[in-house]
């Protein structure tokens, strides 16, 4: 998952949902968006291998104005979220299980 952010923060109010404990995946999707579905059986893989992290998808045509204030340009897209909402990875497109692992081991190390 290539793309490290700025350190740009979200918290519960902005994604929706609390953060994970040590990690949270948040993924932008749409309706009809067919590689959305296979990132979501990823991320969820993902997830459930590991403690303490959660799994958020938005739905970007509902969040339209999140969308923006993020530069989210396609979907799916997966932002990978320290325990303290801080933005560690981003990366559009189907991600590999192994760049999931990867970018969440980046989040959790401290």
């Amino acid at each position: 998952m290539p793309g490290r952010d700025d350190g740009e923060r979200l918290g519960a109010a902005e994604i929706g949902a609390e953060l994970g404990e040590r990690a949270t995946l948040v993924q932008f999707s749409t309706a009809f968006c067919q590689p959305c579905r296979a990132t979501r059986r990823t991320l969820t893989e993902v997830a459930d291998m590991v403690a303490g992290v959660a799994l958020v998808e938005i739905d970007a045509e509902a969040r339209l104005e999140l969308v923006r204030a993020l530069d989210i340009e396609r979907t799916p897209t997966v932002l990978v979220l320290d325990a303290g909402g801080a933005i560690v990875r981003r990366a559009a497109g189907l991600p590999r299980k192994a760049d999931v692992i990867a970018a969440l081991g980046m989040a959790v190390r401290d």
